[in-house]
């Protein structure tokens, strides 16, 4: 009897481990990661040092959720040029990002938006962004693109961007 219960309990404890996700107890298989920021639909890494935090959100059969943000793998692909029209470094350069998910301006700070009006009335355009996606278990969530503006632009007194 002593064997048959240790059986079953090791086969109970065995069940619960991969039955709950990653980070909580959300029970079911993972189907899709939710990738949000802190800034909402339209990210921009403001400013020398500037900061956006990524949130990875695991969505289960089960309907219920789970933060994975620092168990998910980043990808940061550059899109596009900087205002100069030159294509934007790869990371860690301009834009680096951390295990949990947080997204830094660094050196060689950059422009990643235009003024196609005056220096009056300026209207800023998007010339390039790095586009991030979070990657578990063969999930990939949603891409986020991210816009830099930590470099002096050409909008009034030298903005880069709105």
């Amino acid at each position: 009897m002593k064997r048959t219960g240790i059986l079953a309990a090791l086969l109970t404890a065995t069940l619960l481990l991969t039955t709950f996700g990653c980070g909580g107890a959300a029970i079911g298989s993972l189907k899709a990661i939710n990738l949000s920021t802190s800034q909402g639909a339209n990210p921009d890494v403001k400013g020398e040092g500037g900061t956006i935090q990524l949130t990875a959100t695991g969505i289960y059969t089960s309907t219920n959720t789970s933060d994975l943000s620092s168990h998910v793998t980043y990808v940061v692909t550059p899109q596009g040029t900087d205002l100069s029209g030159i294509a934007l470094p790869l990371p860690p350069q301009t834009i680096a990002i951390s295990p949990t998910g947080l997204l830094t301006a660094v050196t060689p700070f950059d422009c990643t938006w235009t003024n196609l009006g005056t220096t009056t009335t300026p209207s800023y355009f998007l010339t390039g962004s790095y586009q991030v996606v979070a990657t578990f278990k063969g999930i990939s969530s949603n891409p986020i693109f991210v816009a830099v503006a930590s470099a002096a632009g050409d909008g009034p007194s030298g903005a880069c961007g709105p």
